[in-house]
């Protein structure tokens, strides 16, 4: 390299560490003043929210965190409650956590933090007894302890359980298949010419990191931490065309696999691709969301979302709502799904002849009054 490209580069480099100390700064004033419309600015520009000190205090912005939602029952009070129907599932799938980040950790502090996501898990869960946890629930529960710490990471968590992720955790994952089924909507609207080759594939490759919003899929602690910027600063649908926005990025390599090839079409589309270019995921899926926002899908996939869901709840309503608020909208979308699985199982029965109605067992009736 010449003396001339070594000061072009050295100038370079001075300016991008200009440039992060100045959108450090910002952040750091946007979260002092509260100012969440900047914050979501920054989330989705490069390098996110930057680092930990910051998502520190701007994911709790993000979430809309308050102090009464940490108070609703104090350490003392929720080891009391009823123990949660899960807890066993819980203890499973914390002693296999925090397996790729943080690195270089002791067993004793490994230890430690497995016991504090325990705590974190249970805590949420016996304070929402109605919540049904799925395995990779914990893979999310970690990332919020890691940033926010376990105080902090409590009323973050019930927020995005009960307001981000809820439909997850309804009595069975029926709601997240519908979810995925936005996904070849996306595309046809996208790319169709994508969309008519992956045809016949069901969308089921994208169950794992659609569910863990990334965080079972991705294994490098920063990849996830920066991506969780742009999740909380939008709408929850967003996960949904940041798959979209996945595929659409392979579309080379997609196109080149023969479309009878279900098995291969569906091993590649299983498998994050790497490395993960971020900031091109997140603009390309930006850009998608604008070209082909969710009431304009072709079809009746977002039709077919329920009106309670948390995908058809805007990202600034989510900062307002209360827990109350979507407790409520859990327990109607209950509803909705046992009326609907009631429908399928009545459907199923034999007809009796002799007196023209459906053979209904006891249970049926009675779920029905």
């Amino acid at each position: 390299m010449t003396g001339t490209s070594c000061k072009e580069g050295d100038v370079a480099l001075q300016t991008r560490q200009f440039d992060s100390a100045s959108k450090h700064d910002k952040i750091s004033s946007a979260c002092r003043e509260g100012n969440v419309d900047a914050l979501v600015s920054f989330a989705g520009s490069e390098g996110g929210l930057l680092d930990d000190h910051l998502r520190a205090t701007a994911w709790p912005l993000l979430l809309g965190c308050t102090i009464d939602d940490g108070r609703s029952l104090d350490k003392v009070e929720w080891r009391s409650l009823p123990q949660h129907q899960d807890e066993e599932q819980v203890q499973k799938d914390v002693d296999r956590a925090f397996v790729y980040y943080p690195v270089n950790e002791t067993e004793h502090a490994l230890a430690h933090r497995k016991t504090a996501l325990l705590d974190l898990i249970v805590h949420v869960l016996r304070v929402n007894p109605m919540l049904h946890y799925f395995q990779g629930f914990h893979d999310i529960a970690q990332v919020l302890l890691l940033v926010l710490g376990k105080d902090a990471a409590f009323p973050a968590v019930s927020r995005l359980s009960l307001l981000r992720i809820r439909d997850y955790m309804l009595i069975s994952l029926g709601p997240a298949e519908k979810h995925l089924q936005l996904i070849p909507a996306i595309l046809q609207c996208a790319d169709a010419q994508l969309a008519n080759h992956l045809g016949s594939t069901p969308p089921y490759f994208a169950l794992s990191a659609v569910l863990t919003l990334y965080a079972h899929d991705i294994q490098e602690y920063a990849d996830i931490a920066r991506l969780y910027d742009f999740i909380l600063a939008h709408e929850p649908v967003m996960t949904i065309y940041l798959f979209a926005a996945l595929i659409t990025s392979r579309r080379e390599e997609l196109l080149e696999i023969p479309a009878e090839d279900h098995d291969m079409l569906l091993f590649t589309l299983s498998k994050l691709p790497q490395p993960l270019d971020l900031q091109a995921l997140i603009d390309s899926c930006l850009q998608i969301y604008r070209s082909c926002p969710p009431e304009r899908l072709p079809g009746r996939a977002w039709s077919d979302i329920s009106s309670d869901s948390v995908l058809k709840t805007s990202a600034e309503k989510l900062r307002t709502q209360s827990l109350e608020e979507a407790r409520r909208s859990f327990a109607r979308q209950s509803q909705q799904l046992t009326r609907q699985q009631l429908a399928t199982k009545l459907r199923s029965k034999p007809m009796v002849k002799d007196c023209g109605v459906t053979d209904v067992c006891e249970e049926d009736v009675k779920t029905l009054i």
